[in-house]
Parts: structure tokens; C-alpha cells; sequence
């Protein structure tokens, strides 16, 4: 019998097919489904700091407009609904106790207090793992790469010390050495790595002169990057490394993981496919095994990695030359 089992995070899964944080993974019914259909985890919709302070800068509008009670009031209480981090944290538990598979809470803030907070919260609430999100905007010309390195292994720290799940780190591609950075995060204890973190960049509508926030989905074959990465870490860190971005089938999943990863995270092609299309991937995944007849992921993860192929130039720039020159032929 085949074995699709892997383990992420130091979490059994019974498949490397995770749905990654998006806001489908926010909705409870298609939470099931994705489940019915063969996910082995869940990362819930990521809890953004800007909803936090949102959710108490209505609070205190609410009680602004109480600040005069009188006689012909018929409620002292202000008419507030569940919002931001409190809904948040409402429907996380909700879907907790709904699911059988692992639920991992997905966080992203500025302040190091919030971080802590709600990393706690979400703990509470019942999540298998966090998921942090490191991507830095920024905003002056004075601060240094290193600084928001630095910065970034501090609140991992930070984090690790106040909750006990397993906690990871999805981070973007914009370092000067990705490999450096991820191998200090390794050592600060990140549980798992996620490569890459989809960023939301502003858009610009020409004919109504204003920004617009267009559906960023990946594109087929956008898992490259994460690819190269996970062939370059396989064997020389501690954590799990899960691809991510532009993994739309079961043959891009036997890719990355022939490469080095432990696991994916799929979204877009979710959106164009269903839910359901899960199974389908799962299939795909098993059937080619199958038919190489590996009985486990174990049997053939990185066999494609750097640690693993004898030709050194692959995973180097002698690769894209190659590439290039091939190209050049087919165009004669």
C-alpha cells in the first residue's frame, strides 16, 4: 500500500497537500469540504494587526455614543457585533471543533506586544501550529537589511518563548540571502519554513487615476523559486520546508518534493478549480508513485536535491546559461 504520509511541523499529516491561508480558509462550510476532499492540514485565514486595531477603534466609537445615558434609553450596552480579531478568534475555534485534520492559525502584525497576544489567543483557541508572516515594508531609507533581520529572529524568539505549539515562519524571497536568513531562523527554532509568502502589491486603475486591490492569484509554474530553495535546503536544516506558490497539480507536487520539500500549501488553484480538486492532486500524487513504484514520500524526497545529484552546476548559475543557450537553438 503507498504511504503519502509526511510530517510538518512535527505534525503527522496523511498527505504533503495543505491548503494555505486565504480567505476560503475562513469560511466554515468550505473549511469541510476541503477536508472531504483529502487536505491533510489547514492553515485558517491570517489574522492581520490592522483588524486588531480596527476591531478596538470601533469599540471605543461604540462607547463614545453612550457617553450620555438617560431615562428613555431602551439598552446600556452598545450595539456591538463580533469583529476583527474577536470574530476571528470565534470562527477559528468554531472551525477547531468542526475539523478532524490539523488547524494551524496564520499571523501577521507590526507590534511585538500584538504578535505575543494573539499568538497566545490562537494557542487558547485550540491551533495545531502558527504560522507567522515576515515580510517587511519598507518605509525610510536609513534602516539596514540586518536590522530587520535581527528584528524578525526576535519576535520568532519572542513568540517561541510564549505559546507551545510549533511555530513557523513564512517568509518572501526579497532577502539578500535567502539561504542565511533561513538557516538563522532554523537555528532560532522555527519549526517549519514556508517558501514562498504570495505578497498583496497595490495596483493602479489608469482610467479612474486610483489604487485598486486586483485577485492576486499565483501563476502555473510560479513554484520555480520555491523549487530551487528546497533543493538547496534539503539535509542542511533542522525545520520542515514546505513549497509554496504556483503549485497547481499533482505532478508540480511530486516536483518540489523530488526537490527537497516535506510538504505544499496550495490556494490558487483552488480558486479555479474547487475544493474538491484536492482529491484529484492526491490521486495524481499516488498514482505516479505507483507507477515508480516509491512506497513512501521518504523513499524518493530529495532525490533531486543539491545533496542529492551529481551534476554541481545544477544548482548554479551554469543552469540558466545552459537554459539560455538551449533556447537560442530552439528558436533557429
Amino acid at each position: 500500500m503507498t504511504d503519502l504520509s509526511t510530517t510538518y511541523m512535527g505534525l503527522k499529516l496523511k498527505n504533503p497537500i495543505i491548503v494555505g491561508a486565504c480567505n476560503m480558509s475562513g469560511d466554515l462550510n468550505i473549511l469541510k469540504r476541503i477536508e472531504q476532499a483529502g487536505a491533510s492540514a489547514i492553515i485558517y485565514k491570517t489574522l492581520f494587526e490592522e483588524q486588531i486595531h480596527l476591531e478596538s477603534a470601533q469599540m471605543d466609537d461604540e462607547q463614545v455614543l453612550f457617553g450620555e445615558m438617560n431615562a428613555e434609553m431602551i439598552s446600556l450596552r452598545p450595539k456591538l457585533q463580533f469583529a476583527g480579531a474577536e470574530m476571528h478568534l470565534v470562527n477559528f475555534r468554531k472551525a477547531k471543533e468542526t475539523l478532524s485534520i490539523p488547524l494551524i492559525a496564520s499571523l501577521n502584525c507590526l507590534e511585538d506586544d500584538t504578535w505575543t497576544e494573539y499568538a497566545r489567543l490562537l494557542e487558547k483557541a485550540g491551533a495545531d501550529g502558527l504560522e507567522l508572516n515576515f515580510f517587511h515594508v519598507p518605509r525610510d531609507f536609513e534602516t539596514d537589511g540586518h536590522s530587520i533581520e535581527e528584528h524578525q529572529l526576535d519576535l520568532l524568539r519572542l513568540v517561541k518563548s510564549k505559546v507551545t505549539i510549533p511555530v513557523s515562519v513564512k517568509l518572501s524571497s526579497f532577502y539578500s540571502n535567502p539561504l542565511n536568513i533561513i538557516s538563522r531562523f532554523d537555528k532560532a527554532g522555527a519549526s517549519a519554513l514556508v517558501l514562498f509568502n504570495k505578497l498583496f502589491e497595490p495596483e493602479i486603475n489608469t482610467e479612474e487615476i486610483k489604487h485598486i486591490a486586483p485577485f492576486n492569484l499565483s501563476h502555473e509554474g510560479d513554484y520555480r523559486l520555491a523549487l530551487r530553495y528546497a533543493g538547496l535546503l534539503f539535509k542542511q536544516v533542522k525545520a520542515s520546508v514546505c513549497a509554496s506558490g504556483g503549485i497547481y497539480n499533482g505532478n508540480d507536487v511530486v516536483k518540489v518534493l523530488l526537490a527537497g520539500a516535506d510538504c505544499v500549501q496550495v490556494v490558487s488553484t483552488l480558486y479555479k478549480h474547487k475544493p474538491e480538486y484536492i482529491a484529484t492532486m492526491v490521486t495524481d500524487l499516488e498514482t505516479w508513485m505507483k507507477s515508480k513504484k516509491f512506497a513512501s514520500i521518504g523513499d524518493f524526497r530529495g532525490k533531486l536535491s543539491k545533496a542529492s545529484v551529481k551534476d554541481p552546476f545544477i544548482y548554479k548559475r551554469a543552469q540558466y546559461i545552459d537554459l539560455l543557450l538551449g533556447s537560442e537553438v530552439l528558436l533557429k
